[in-house]
């Protein structure tokens, strides 16, 4: 997948509605884990041998994780 967490999010709002929804739903429906490495992967732009080095894990479960972050993410921002 693309760096990006977008897809198949309504991106019709408007860009500050879309981040404070978006901002929410990593505060209040991710678990810490899926909100620690998404945040790593795509604010601070690490890599997911880093994450995953980082946190003492292996990196399929790093990329397993920011997958259902993902998941999650476009869930409840799908509407």
């Amino acid at each position: 997948m693309a760096n990006t967490p977008f897809e198949g999010i309504n991106t019709r709002l408007p860009r500050d509605v879309l981040l404070k929804r978006m901002r929410l739903v990593i505060q209040e429906e991710l678990t810490p884990a899926q909100r620690e490495v998404l945040t790593a992967y795509y604010f601070h732009r690490q890599t997911q041998a880093r994450i995953a080095r980082d946190r003492g894990v292996n990196k399929s479960t790093v990329c397993r994780t920011l997958h259902r972050a993902e998941a999650r993410l476009r869930k409840y921002l799908k509407y």
